[in-house]
């Protein structure tokens, strides 16, 4: 529990100082953890080779160019060539199983690269070229105080199983107390905050809250799968980086497109 408490500690520390620091330590240090996080997948999935390293720095780098007004379209072609490349690969390999590796290619990218793709643009929905370390430092409060509070409730009333043949300890209860805590802590944020209005930051808390318990499933599904306790071993007491970021991992998507949303439409 010591080493646990500690490892934590540290990774929650390096993250929020490399958020509020500068938006060159926060892609850094996203960058570096979207390549840990392929690497773990792939090692689940069993995809040999160097392709989905390649794609997702392509990927990563396409994302993040237009902030500095740079164009794409070398970072898209080279995206295509490695795709290309890796059809190509298992066409010609003897004794493949083309749904299989290609199935498995595809699905390390779509799950362990390209979330990491809308995490880094979330800090930039207001404005393309300014950062804003507070929007995204919000949003990872909202998933610590979600998964806190699911679990504290779970433990102490929690009965209803959630999905018992995905991961057993989760509980109805302790889903819906993580929501109300949320939105509580959303509430709270406001007041201190406001980046986003009173009510945005509540939606976007139940959002964070509803999505990140899915993603954490999904994950649990992807680890009963393929026969692993956790993705990794980089944090000690925790396991992977896949393990510590299962939940914005999925829901980073509708986080960034919720984000958009409000900011093209307010009024």
């Amino acid at each position: 529990m010591l080493i646990r408490a500690i490892s934590g500690a540290v990774f929650v520390s390096v993250l929020v100082i490399s958020i509020l620091y500068s938006a060159n330590s926060f892609l850094g240090l996203f960058f570096l953890l979207m390549l840990i996080s392929v690497n773990e997948f792939s090692k689940m999935l069993k995809v040999k080779g160097i392709e989905p390293y390649f794609l997702s720095v392509s990927l990563f780098l396409s994302a993040i160019l237009p902030i500095w007004d740079y164009t794409t379209f070398y970072t898209d072609a080279i995206s295509l060539l490695i795709v290309t490349f890796f059809f190509i690969k298992v066409l010609f390999k003897k004794n493949a199983k083309p749904l299989e590796e290609l199935g498995s290619f595809m699905l390390c990218i779509a799950y362990a690269c390209v979330s990491y793709l809308f995490i880094v643009k979330i800090p930039f929905t207001t404005h393309l070229s300014e950062y804003n370390g507070i929007l995204i430092l919000g949003v990872f409060v909202l998933i610590w105080s979600s998964d806190t509070f699911a679990y504290l409730t779970g433990v102490t009333i929690g009965k209803t199983k959630l999905l018992e043949r995905i991961s057993p300890k989760k509980t109805v209860e302790g889903f819906a107390g993580g929501v109300i805590a949320t939105m509580l802590i959303s509430y709270l944020i406001s007041l201190k905050f406001t980046v986003l209005l009173t009510h945005q930051w509540i939606i976007l808390g139940v959002i964070v809250s509803i999505f990140g318990v899915i993603g954490d499933l999904i994950a649990s599904m992807f680890k009963r799968q393929t026969g692993v306790k956790d993705s990794g071993k980089i944090i000690p007491g925790h396991g992977g980086v896949i393990d510590r970021l299962d939940s914005i991992i999925f829901a980073a998507p509708f986080i960034y497109l919720y984000l958009k949303f409000i900011t093209e439409n307010v009024s």
